[in-house]
């Protein structure tokens, strides 16, 4: 069974390509507004409301839900953060970020090979020169998690010099940790002054502010951490780094999209979402593609604007994508990361 599918025409609204839509503005921060910061109410029974409707509202069908799960692969941050990370993984990986989706299902779906890659490769610093090097001429960025993922409770000077050397590696984004104790203490001058100095570090590299949301105590916090970010000049704002108990949950995903909104009508600037932690089916990524059509706009479905940093993922989609070309779901070891 053949179809075509062109994820140029899905979601409805977005039909820019894939890969040539231009890079966002930079960031440049603000000053630190306290008062803005310390105003900041959540309900929560509210946001958990409407995270509940959100995927009853929207129902994703047929060659639809195929395009959206293309998109979603275009978006995904392709991870391995584990403690037996080998440089063969790496370029094993590299090599999927390159061709996320066998050839045959493309081909199966109407859709050319050449337009589907992953947004990025996230290692640790040790392996960012062995990324760079396997993604050399795909134009796939080589992101690195730095600042003493994942607690994120090195000394200042430890971390910014773990920034520098990443870039200086060849790291194309840094994915760094705040303190959360700042956020759980109220200090959000302290908590300002960090991230400043993290994106100082980056230079031309975009940073991407984790915040730890499962650890941050309430909603109401994790907006006010996620606007000082951005006063800071953070690029992205990400929900975990995946090794916390808690990760991106879609409560946390509507308080931080609507954090970027405010951030935007106040600014005009455009900050990016990323999700990471906990997402590993289709399902899942269909959920925060409809959370940030609704919440921010067509706009931010583009991988300038929203990331999904995950590793498994990955294979769920493509089982999907499967069944849609076949009618037949297939094993998860048809589908390997590399």
């Amino acid at each position: 069974m053949s179809r075509t599918v062109d994820p140029r025409s899905a979601p409805p609204g977005q039909r820019r390509s894939l890969a040539g839509a231009a890079p966002q503005q930079r960031n440049p921060g603000m000053p630190l507004d306290l008062q803005a910061v310390r105003a900041v109410r959540v309900n929560r029974p509210a946001a958990d409301g409407r995270a509940a409707t959100l995927t009853r509202r929207r129902s994703v069908k047929q060659d639809w839900q195929a395009g959206w799960l293309l998109r979603a692969v275009t978006m995904i941050d392709l991870t391995t953060l584990a403690g037996d990370d080998t440089p063969g993984r790496v370029q094993r990986l590299c090599g999927k970020a390159r061709k996320p989706v066998r050839h045959d299902l493309l081909v199966a779906l109407g859709v050319s090979p050449g337009e589907i890659a992953a947004a990025a490769v996230c290692v640790y610093h040790g392996l960012v020169g062995g990324a760079r090097a396997a993604l050399r001429g795909s134009g796939i960025p080589v992101a690195a998690v730095s600042t003493g993922f994942p607690a994120g409770l090195s000394p200042l000077a430890t971390r910014i010099r773990e920034i520098e050397e990443s870039v200086a590696a060849g790291a194309d984004e840094i994915d760094v940790v705040i303190t959360r104790g700042c956020v759980l203490a109220g200090d959000w001058e302290r908590l300002y002054d960090e991230v400043a100095a993290f994106r100082e570090a980056c230079g031309d590299a975009s940073v991407k502010v984790i915040l730890g949301t499962g650890e941050l105590g309430t909603l109401a916090n994790v907006k006010r951490a996620a606007l000082v970010a951005m006063m800071a000049g953070a690029d992205f704002v990400k929900t975990s780094t995946g090794k916390e108990t808690v990760n991106a949950t879609l409560p946390v995903g509507i308080v931080l999209a609507r954090a970027i909104r405010e951030y935007f009508r106040g600014t005009g600037i455009r900050i990016g979402l990323k999700a990471a932690g906990g997402l590993k089916t289709a399902k899942d990524a269909l959920a925060w593609l409809i959370l940030v059509k609704e919440e921010l706009g067509d706009r931010w479905l583009d991988p300038h604007l929203f990331r999904i940093g995950a590793s498994s993922l990955l294979a769920d989609i493509e089982r999907q994508l499967e069944h849609h070309a076949t009618g037949r779901y297939s094993a998860f070891h048809r589908h390997p990361l590399g």
